[in-house]
């Protein structure tokens, strides 16, 4: 593995990309959360606020594949027999609807349904892992940890919905395990404004205490100059 590094502008200080270590890992885009008519929208939630991230991820997608690095994607949802559904989690909220019951796009957070799956404009490539994971962390119950330390990676670009729940609690655990997390503004979004910002803030306070908070078109501008690495396509990493 090279050891070159690309300075990032970020908050609160310049993240230093290493490009041979780095994956983007891109959390739950999916069509429940994101699509008018899906489960969000069911429980009164507006998804313009989470569908204004598609076209920024289309583009850092765009690259980052043509730069020929790792790509992995995450779905939050349960096994259709939900034996891995705490109680806990079904009964919070106390809705009409609960996790496993029917929704506008099939059993709602149940695997293999439709509304679990990913949008169309963000949808995997053969040879990008994707992590369907119970909880809200990435690395709760899945096997992300190990294909990241299978790949060298020790860096995450972290994209996804929402800010200040799957997205903080992903960037929290990558923290623990000795992830350095870059998470990009304009790539994560919330239903409420206020908890994105907030979001953010925490990640990034007391000298990134979690990670660094930066944008698309600075990581775009400069993984592009950089070019791709020979074989990589064909290794699909």
């Amino acid at each position: 593995m090279g050891t070159d590094r690309i300075e990032i502008e970020a908050e609160p200080y310049a993240f230093e990309l290493l490009p041979d270590r780095c994956a983007l890992l891109i959390i739950d885009m999916q069509r429940d959360f994101l699509e008018p008519g899906g489960f969000g929208e069911m429980l009164g939630n507006d998804v313009s606020r989470l569908r204004r991230t598609i076209e920024p991820n289309r583009r850092l997608l765009a690259a980052w594949r043509g730069a020929g690095r790792p790509v992995m994607h995450t779905r939050e949802g349960h096994r259709p027999d939900l034996a891995d559904l705490p109680p806990a989690k079904k009964i919070r909220g106390r809705g009409a609807t609960a996790i496993g019951d029917a929704g506008p796009m099939g059993r709602i957070l149940v695997r293999g349904e439709a509304g679990h799956d990913i949008i169309p404009e963000l949808y995997p490539v053969p040879g990008e892992p994707v992590i369907d994971k119970p909880g809200k962390g990435a690395f709760f119950a899945t096997d992300l940890h190990a294909i990241l330390q299978n790949r060298t990676i020790t860096q995450l670009v972290v994209t996804g919905v929402t800010t200040e729940v799957c997205v903080n609690t992903t960037v929290r655990e990558a923290n623990d395990r000795g992830y350095e997390c870059l998470v990009l503004d304009d790539c994560v979004g919330s239903y409420f404004p206020d908890f994105h910002a907030t979001g953010l803030a925490m990640i990034k306070a007391q000298g990134g205490i979690f990670g660094w908070v930066g944008t698309s078109d600075r990581l775009i501008e400069a993984i592009s100059k950089r070019g791709s690495t020979p074989g990589a396509e064909r290794a699909g990493v």
